[in-house]
């Protein structure tokens, strides 16, 4: 299947030929479904803090001064945030009326409506815009600010009384507030981007860094990577032989957000915060955001002490706390052991990274929720699902992920070094059969391409996971251009 000129292509870009026969292999027997137990909820699997324990888990996180890390996954191009204003702009240039387009989408007509509102109308109003037409063409397209083309990250989200905000900015007064070094007084952000991106976020770093430094009275030290080629998967037919372009060299793709493990990996932080580029509001309205980030970070080394207290009791030989350790694994984590434990299991479980994920009750977002599962060894674990990881024709299954009360906001604080501080090796800890397959089309013809396990789903299946219940106001994503008109993201 593979020739002698695929393999040297391969040697040459550095993709391993063994990963790409194994991926080759998953398109043929695809991925397995996970054997879902019950939906996490308050009574098992999703902490609900008192006011309390808020405030204890708060003080904790204060008093901490380890190294810290917020990372951001950032390459996201924001062409579907703009989905509805493209086919409207496909439309008028047909020929369409302007009334009538507006008339018969209610997303059209609440842009047009509310287009002062937004914080790049100034910019917008510099460019001619005298229709319709010509607000969608000067907005979406390189003949004007070709915010259909840019990452998320670099457009002007929040207008402020006497400036404006990108995401990016945002997310650098955020980890002024609540992930700087107390000590150095230091801000360590590190930001995936799109290769063709990267010059777009170094101007805007060097033009912004300087006054976020001042305002705040500390250092920023960013970082950006990009997604490695070598995370790349195969593309196949629909016969699952692999696709080739004209020249017949093969085809591949971007594995996914799972992809970004191998970046989070080089990360050498005792606290990495991981929340998506899109999701922030205006300073005006952070104070909620920082506490619980604060809380949920409080959490996680409070579980992270106890584990490695655990950890020392058993390599000391101190069978005292055995009973203790597996309730805890039982009511924190949600690992049962039906067939028992002895210390070699609880070691191998306890010696884990670490993550404390933010979860909020589920208002209808689309995306995955907390699960409890039941591995393939019987003990059970806290996963992130999505839809597609439950089969649709098993009507427990189905009715157990229909009963989820929470929804995953990728709002995570992670451990990822031993008790001993040494860094883990992240792809150690990955579920290689909890995949994706999602179908395409390239010059015409339809090909199937493969998504390595999500980064908070399969990539961070072996971890030691606790989920914590944080109000909706911590999350506020922009989906959609008109997602800026919610009074959330109102400054």
């Amino acid at each position: 299947m593979l020739s002698e000129k695929d393999l040297y292509k391969l040697s040459e870009t550095g993709i391993d030929k063994t990963t790409v026969q194994k991926q080759l292999k998953r398109f043929e027997t695809g991925f397995p479904f996970l054997n879902i137990k019950s939906a996490a909820n308050a009574d098992r699997g999703v902490l609900r803090l008192s006011a309390d324990e808020q405030k204890k888990f708060e003080e904790i996180y204060e008093n901490f001064d380890g190294s810290k890390m917020k990372f951001v996954p950032a390459s996201g191009a924001a062409s579907r945030m703009f989905k509805s204003l493209f086919e409207a702009k496909e439309m008028l240039e047909a020929g369409a009326n302007a009334d009538i387009v507006n008339s018969t989408n209610f997303a059209i007509k609440q842009f047009f409506e509310n287009i002062t509102k937004f914080a790049f109308y100034d910019d917008l109003a510099k460019c001619k815009i005298s229709s319709n037409a010509e607000i969608l063409n000067s907005l979406l397209t390189p003949q004007g600010l070709n915010y259909g083309n840019l990452p998320k990250g670099v457009l002007l989200f929040h207008k402020y009384a006497n400036f404006k905000r990108t995401p990016f900015e945002e997310h650098l007064v955020e980890a002024a507030v609540y992930s700087q070094e107390t000590t150095a007084k230091t801000a360590n952000l590190h930001f995936t981007v799109s290769t063709e991106h990267v010059a777009l976020f170094e101007n805007l770093l060097n033009q912004a860094v300087k006054s976020y430094a001042n305002r705040y009275g500390i250092n920023y030290k960013i970082n950006f990577s990009t997604q490695k080629k070598t995370t790349d998967t195969i593309a196949v037919t629909k016969d699952n032989l692999p696709f080739r372009n004209s020249d017949g060299s093969l085809v591949f793709y971007p594995g996914g957000h799972g992809a970004l493990l191998e970046n989070l990996n080089e990360i050498n932080s005792d606290i990495i915060f991981i929340k998506n580029i899109d999701n922030v509001v205006p300073e005006t309205k952070l104070d909620e955001t920082v506490r619980w980030k604060k809380i949920i970070a409080g959490v996680l080394i409070d579980c992270k002490n106890k584990i490695c207290e655990y950890i020392n009791c058993l390599q000391c030989g101190d069978d005292t706390k055995t009973d203790e350790i597996i309730d805890f694994f039982s009511k924190k984590l949600c690992v049962d052991f039906p067939k028992g434990a002895n210390k070699e299991i609880l070691l191998a479980k306890l010696n884990r990274p670490v993550r404390v994920c933010g979860m909020v009750k589920n208002e209808g977002e689309p995306g995955g929720g907390p699960f409890v599962i039941t591995e393939n060894d019987g003990t059970t674990s806290l996963q992130i699902l999505e839809s597609s990881q439950i089969d649709k024709n098993n009507k427990t299954a189905m009715e157990i992920f229909a009963s989820s009360t929470h929804f995953n906001p990728v709002d995570l604080v992670c451990w990822t070094k031993n008790y001993k501080g040494e860094k883990f090796n992240l792809t150690d800890f990955r579920d290689d059969s909890t995949g994706f397959i999602s179908e395409k089309s390239k010059a015409g013809k339809e090909i199937k391409v493969l998504e390595l396990p999500g980064l908070w789903n399969g990539a961070m299946s072996n971890w030691n996971t606790l989920f914590v219940e944080t109000p909706i106001e911590t999350f506020n994503p922009v989906k959609t251009v008109n997602d800026l008109l919610r009074e959330q993201h109102q400054a």
